[in-house]
């Protein structure tokens, strides 16, 4: 079975923590163009705080998912704090009991990340959110698995998903948020939470295949 270790997988927050601080500008000129233009700004300073606590700490996947969730729920401004919040702390919850990560069990986490999400807000797909990056990233790692597709390729199909989910926001009307009130004129323009939600999975796949690959390593 392809799995890999949560104890020694902390290390992937801040990989996650470094991505979105390398996209701060980015994210803000997005979101600048529909809505506040504070996202990059915020999301940065909420992922440096997280990871400043798990840096030097040997922490597992689960502790320092609960870090950066806490820290993003209780620490940042804004929407999406609370939102990404909620998420990182359900996929705490999720993986908190399980020595090693496989396949069933990362989805499991990602699916209890949108049920939180969806527990906090009113957003569905097709609203210009971050749910049309996060919803089918999940179905299409989920219709890997059950394909009988290898772990490593289902996470290729959730990177790929994501990033058209992203990219499907263009076209979009923004329902939520201060983007809504630009009605028709939110189209042409990325949503900003699709897109760093987008920069959070690709990362986050990334770290779980080079993790994979050590544990197959070590292991054979």
């Amino acid at each position: 079975m392809q799995q890999f270790d949560n104890a020694s997988a902390g290390d992937i927050v801040l990989s996650l923590a470094d991505r979105i601080i390398e996209n701060r500008a980015y994210l803000s000129e997005i979101d600048g163009k529909i809505g506040d233009g504070d996202h990059g700004v915020n999301m940065a300073k909420g992922f440096g705080m997280a990871a400043d606590r798990i840096r030097g700490n040997e922490m597992s996947l689960a502790t320092a998912f609960d870090t950066l969730g806490t820290v993003l729920m209780t620490e940042i401004g804004g929407s999406m704090g609370p939102l990404y919040g909620v998420m990182f702390t359900q996929f705490a919850e999720t993986i908190e009991g399980s020595p090693s990560i496989d396949a069933r069990t990362f989805s499991a986490m990602l699916t209890n990340g949108l049920d939180g999400i969806q527990s906090i807000g009113s957003a569905k797909v097709g609203d210009k959110t971050l749910l049309d990056t996060l919803v089918p990233a999940i179905e299409a790692f989920d219709a890997a698995n059950a394909g009988g597709k290898p772990f490593p390729e289902a996470l290729d199909a959730l990177v790929v998903a994501a990033e058209k989910g992203r990219d499907s926001t263009r076209d979009l009307v923004a329902k939520i948020g201060r983007a809504s009130r630009l009605g028709e004129r939110s189209v042409g323009v990325l949503d900003a939470g699709a897109t760093s939600c987008a920069l959070i999975l690709e990362t986050l796949a990334h770290g779980a295949k080079q993790k994979l690959q050590l544990s197959a390593t070590a292991g054979g």
